[in-house]
């Protein structure tokens, strides 16, 4: 599978971002919150996805750009444990990651994170179409 992260697995029309939020299951991980929505949505890809960075607990914008380029490239190297169970049973999701630390943390820590984050992900999709 590719390691890529490409302009389609993005969450950025306004109209899917309100219905993720209207309608989605919320889960926490720390440093992370996570949202989710299974239902169709308009792309070849199994998932879409939404990294938010909140103002109020970083203020500086170097920093919260910072943070979402670290998620960005957790979730890029390990994207493929959610989509191999997503393609096998022809789900498809939309997410957002939230970050909720007032701490900016290492790379390393980021990523081990989102792995736990993406695993718990698969096993939920797992459990639910059985």
């Amino acid at each position: 599978m590719n390691q890529t992260f490409t302009k389609d697995e993005r969450l950025s029309k306004k109209i899917l971002i309100s219905k993720l939020f209207e309608e989605g299951k919320k889960r926490y991980s720390y440093p992370f919150m996570v949202t989710i929505l299974k239902c169709p949505i308009p792309t070849n890809y199994p998932v879409q996805l939404l990294i938010s960075v909140p103002k109020s607990l970083i203020r500086k914008a170097v920093d919260r750009n910072r943070i979402k380029r670290l998620i960005r490239e957790a979730y890029r190297k390990n994207k493929c444990l959610l989509y191999e169970s997503l393609e096998e049973r022809h789900n498809q999701m939309m997410i957002c990651i939230k970050y909720t630390s007032k701490e900016i943390l290492s790379y390393q820590l980021i990523h081990e994170k989102i792995i736990v984050l993406l695993q718990r992900l698969k096993d939920e999709n797992a459990e639910v179409t059985g």
